[in-house]
This record gives structure tokens, C-alpha cells and sequence, in this order.
């Protein structure tokens, strides 16, 4: 591969402002375009949030069509047969779609892909019958490809199964971000956000995340309701946007807080709003490793988080753990008495964060280490 750009195609539904899309333009800004190529295959026909961006930086976002729903399976294939014999310049083939990814990465590898990496990024499903079929698809995921990537050990055993992690034949790359990005912000920056909202006295408990059943808003705002038993000046600034939405808004109007959460929708820049946060509350029901924790610690705002969240983004003093199990009450109790607890932290935990792997600029390196053996 002397003297020629490694081309990598990263599979992913769509380029929509969620965690693991945002990992991945972080890491195509990091990366060093000399030696590596990025391309985008998504299914989504619509342009979406980072398709201009990645034009800008001279990779391509592919759109194909159809998008897999099992009844469509010889036309989707037919598809992916088709684009990869047009496109023999890509030497590695990065799925991030689980779920199909052990139909498309044989398919890439037919075509002469030199190797195939099944990026696990999650560590749960979706309830109902699309988690069971979504379980079954990817079952011998590992038996399908050259390379299995994982964000945390639970979206390995999750996606891979524990006999293949435990083999150590899961290589974890943990959900790495531009920490330099959430150490720069202003106060200025974060007074601004809070002018924005009519935040200047509040005490405003924050969540960032996309409206989605893994995220658990419901209980959030559970919680959210027995803090302003506590703090009546306290408010719920929600950055994110999802199906759920609707859904989410109606809950907060049968729990009468309305007037007290701010549905800040999709935002392009977060890093001063997590510092006009006070405390960041995720009672998340699966996670493969979230960005979002990690973004929040290097902005210095403590987390009160599911225990079902990997405990290996818990890595400063910042963040505190706490079942699902017990009741939103409890729940409240535990994230004031960690924000008293922290209020006066000021030490800054950008050290800590880039020993356990979270800067992306390290990562970007390894990745181009990593690329560069797997197509000798």
C-alpha cells in the first residue's frame, strides 16, 4: 500500500447528527487524508445532516436503494453486488450496521474488498419483533467477516457473543471525540445558551441524545419531576430530536413540567451547552459506549447513569452509576446529592480521558495503523 491512499467505505443507515455518525466525522476530521480515504454507503435517499460536510472534504456519500426489509432481500443484495463491482478502488469495508452486515461484507469481500471489519456500536436492540430479527441476522456475524470492532466489552459480547470477546478476537476501540473541542468553550459560549432558553437562575439538568426507546426519556422525566419537588428553579434542557419526540412531549404534559423542559432540538455545536448544564441525568436501557457521557466529562458536568451503560466510560470521579430498578424518587435523591458532591470539582479531567482512549486525534493514528496492516 506504499504511496497509495487506503480506501475506506463506512456503512452506516444514514449521516444524521447521532453518537456513533458523530464519532465517525470526528474521526474523518482527525484522520490523515494522505493515507486514508473515507467514503459513506447509506441507505437513507434524503440528504442528511453531514452529507455536506463530508462532500466538502472530498469523500463521497453513496446512497442505495433499496433498504433492507427481509422481503426485499434479492433486490438488496442485487444492489450491493452491483455498487461494489463499480467500485474496486475500496480496500476495507467498515460496517457499523450490525444488522446486515453479515449480508453486505460477504458481498464486499466477493468483490475483491481486501478486508471486512463488523463495527459493534451498540449493546442492546429494540423491544418487539425488529430486536429479535435484528439478533438473528447478525447471530454468525463473526464467522462473516475479517475483523470485529467493538465500543465497550458489552456491545462485544452483545453483538459478537462472549466465547469471541472472551477469545480476545474483539478489538475495542472506545467511542472517541474531539476532547480539545469541550475543554475550549467560554463562559460566554455557555451564558449564551442559557440567555437563548431564559436559564440565567435555573438550575438546569441536562440530557443529549436522539428520541429513542434506548434512551428512556420517559424515566427521565420521572426523575426530572421529583427533582423539582427539591428545586423548584430546576429545569430539563433536552438536546437531541427521534420518532419519539411526540411521544416525549406528551409525557411531560401528563406529568405537568412542560413549562419546565426545554426541547432544544438537533444542535450542531453542544460543547457549550453541556457547560450551561449543572448535571446530566441518563437513565439509558442499553448503550454500546455513549459519547454523550464521555462529552460531558470532558466538559466537567457530572452524570448520574444506568448501570446498564458500561462502566468503562465512567472514568472520572464524575460519573455515578444507579439501577433501573429503583424508582425515579431515588433516582432524584442520588443526582442532587452527586451534583453537591461535585459542585466544587474543578479539576480538569482531559488527562484521564485521553489514557483511556477517548481523544480522537490518538485514535485517528491508531486507526491509520490499523488500516495500513490489515491491507499489507
Amino acid at each position: 500500500m506504499l504511496g497509495k491512499k487506503i480506501v475506506v467505505l463506512q456503512v452506516i443507515g444514514e449521516m444524521v447528527m447521532g453518537g456513533a455518525e458523530s464519532r465517525i466525522m470526528d474521526l474523518l476530521r482527525h484522520i490523515d487524508p494522505k493515507k486514508v480515504h473515507y467514503d459513506f454507503l447509506v441507505f437513507n435517499p434524503r440528504e442528511q445532516h453531514y452529507d455536506k460536510e463530508i462532500e466538502e472534504r472530498g469523500s463521497h456519500v453513496y446512497r442505495l436503494q433499496p433498504r433492507f426489509k427481509i422481503y426485499n432481500y434479492f433486490s438488496f443484495c442485487k444492489a450491493l453486488n452491483a455498487f461494489f463491482a463499480e467500485h474496486p478502488e475500496i480496500d476495507i469495508v467498515q460496517g457499523h450496521m450490525t444488522s446486515t452486515a453479515a449480508i453486505y461484507l460477504p458481498i464486499a469481500k466477493k468483490h475483491g474488498v481486501k478486508c471486512t471489519i463488523a463495527h459493534a456500536r451498540s449493546a442492546g436492540v429494540d423491544p418487539g419483533l425488529k430486536g429479535t430479527l435484528t439478533k438473528w441476522l447478525r447471530r454468525d456475524l463473526y464467522k462473516k467477516t475479517d475483523v470485529c470492532f467493538a465500543c465497550s466489552s458489552e456491545a462485544a459480547v452483545s453483538v459478537f457473543g462472549k466465547q469471541m470477546y472472551e477469545a480476545g478476537k474483539v478489538r475495542i476501540l472506545p467511542n472517541a471525540i474531539d476532547l480539545a473541542q469541550y475543554q475550549s468553550v467560554s463562559e460566554e459560549e455557555a451564558a449564551a445558551v442559557k440567555e437563548k432558553y431564559g436559564l440565567q437562575d435555573a438550575f438546569v439538568i441536562g440530557h443529549v441524545g436522539r428520541f429513542h426507546y434506548a434512551k428512556n426519556h420517559e424515566f427521565l422525566l420521572e426523575v426530572f419531576r421529583e427533582i423539582l419537588k427539591q428545586k423548584k428553579d430546576a429545569r430539563l434542557l433536552l438536546v437531541g430530536d427521534g420518532d419519539m419526540l411526540p411521544m416525549v412531549k406528551e409525557k411531560a404534559s401528563q406529568l405537568g413540567i412542560s413549562d419546565q423542559v426545554i426541547f432544544a432540538g438537533m444542535q450542531k455545536d453542544t460543547a457549550a451547552y453541556y457547560r450551561a448544564m449543572d448535571l446530566m441525568v441518563f437513565p439509558s436501557h442499553y448503550e454500546g459506549l455513549p459519547g454523550t457521557v464521555v462529552e460531558a466529562q470532558a466538559a466537567g458536568v457530572p452524570v448520574l447513569m444506568s448501570d446498564t451503560v458500561t462502566r468503562q466510560v465512567a472514568v472520572t470521579p464524575l460519573v455515578e452509576c444507579m439501577s433501573l430498578q429503583k424508582n425515579s424518587a431515588e433516582w432524584a435523591r442520588a443526582a442532587m446529592a452527586l451534583y453537591e458532591k461535585t459542585k466544587t470539582d474543578t479539576e480538569n479531567y482531559y488527562k484521564i480521558l485521553c489514557e483511556n482512549g477517548f481523544d480522537v486525534t490518538a485514535q485517528a493514528r491508531l486507526l491509520e495503523r490499523i488500516y495500513t496492516k490489515l491491507t499489507m
